[in-house]
């Protein structure tokens, strides 16, 4: 039990809580009027005015509720437990009040460890002066406790979904770096290999034609700047301690396998277009990369489609890709982007360019890429 305390105290927030909404605002705008209609409804409230102004002054609460969510407990629940004891008779009981509920949930979902700690003190602080004013039964104390108890089971529960799929995600770019590591590792070893046999060359030739060792040399130093650029983008990417895939790194030359015959799916055309002689190696590669996970993804994905087209251009900045298919209904599931665009994404980020993917709006899905002709990691 001392361990789980201690990490329960050591839970941090949860990262990157929302800003306010115009749902928020909504909420809002909608317990205000709702606040101030059931103290007119209701003439039986004791100290009616009274408790419409509270219930009125807690209701902004919402609005700081992902952000501080502790201080808005407390005064939430501060404020109503000491209005009774302050003015004996004047307990809210309006329905309104029940979006107190929201406050409990909210420090359970976004706050820390500490602060469900102490916003539970504030809790029981409550409760324990309601029962000391003599309005509270048993059977409304047991009622109340259970209701607690499902908001805030609520609240962990989309807490460690929301926290399983950042873990997922992480996962998917980390898979990501890795794979683009190994495809510039594979870049770097070609240069180094040119270079060391352009070496041995010069070496050889050096007594009888210098000129031909003085060109062996050029070529040593345009390979060994391409060799340096690559490195410092491997490290960039943070690349991981496995060894490197024996195949080497895919080129744009390899985009004609893409229109090989497939046992299942649309026939896929591959059209190039523009100046692509001198493009980096990572580049190529993660053209590559892209264009073969958008072809497999409309291949699995494109209801009764007919084809699936892949064109690649260059200009003298940029490399881009479009990858567009005919399949009903955009092709894809609705609902957040799956791991594969999220991967693809990922990849193009890390060579600066940018990865997009959405439904056409008549028919089909689109996959655009676009990729700085430099290869110049972000």
């Amino acid at each position: 039990m001392p361990d789980f305390l201690r990490s329960l105290w050591a839970e941090p927030r949860s990262p990157h809580p929302p800003a306010r909404v115009w749902r928020d605002w909504a909420l809002v705008a909608v317990l205000v009027p709702l606040a101030v209609l059931e103290g007119l409804l209701r003439p039986e409230l004791s100290w009616r005015v009274v408790s419409v102004a509270v219930v009125v002054a807690l209701v902004p609460t919402l609005l700081w509720r992902r952000t501080r969510p502790l201080l808005m407990l407390a005064i939430g629940f501060g404020v109503s437990g000491v209005l009774p004891v302050l003015l004996p008779g004047a307990a809210l009981e309006t329905y309104t009040i029940a979006f107190l509920l929201i406050l409990p949930y909210a420090l359970v979902r976004w706050g820390s460890g500490r602060e469900a700690v102490l916003g539970a003190a504030v809790v029981l602080g409550k409760v324990g002066l309601t029962a000391a004013s003599g309005q509270l039964r048993a059977a409304d104390l047991v009622a109340g406790f259970a209701v607690l108890c499902a908001t805030a089971a609520l609240g962990l529960a989309l807490r460690y979904r929301a926290r399983a799929r950042q873990r997922e995600l992480a996962q998917v770019k980390l898979l990501e770096r890795e794979r683009l590591a190994r495809d510039l590792h594979d870049t770097v070893a070609h240069h180094v290999s040119a270079m060391a046999i352009r070496a041995q060359a010069g070496l050889a030739l050096a007594p009888t034609d210098p000129a031909a060792a003085t060109d062996a040399l050029r070529v040593i130093e345009a390979e060994a700047s391409r060799a340096l650029a690559e490195m410092r983008g491997m490290v960039r990417v943070l690349r991981h301690d496995r060894p490197a895939e024996p195949a080497p790194a895919p080129r744009l030359a390899d985009l004609a396998t893409l229109a090989e015959p497939a046992r299942s799916g649309p026939p896929v055309e591959v059209g190039v277009s523009g100046d692509l002689g001198d493009v980096p190696a990572p580049v190529g590669a993660a053209i590559f990369r892209l264009a073969q996970e958008s072809v497999t993804n409309a291949r699995r994905h494109a209801r009764h489609a007919t084809r699936i087209e892949v064109r690649v251009s260059a200009d003298p900045t940029a490399v881009r890709l479009r990858v567009t298919d005919d399949g009903e209904g955009g092709g894809r599931p609705a609902g957040a982007p799956g791991y594969g665009l999220l991967g693809m994404a990922e990849r193009a980020g890390l060579l600066g360019g940018t990865c997009e993917a959405g439904p056409d709006p008549v028919r089909g899905w689109t996959v655009t890429a676009v990729l700085p002709r430099s290869g110049a990691p972000a």
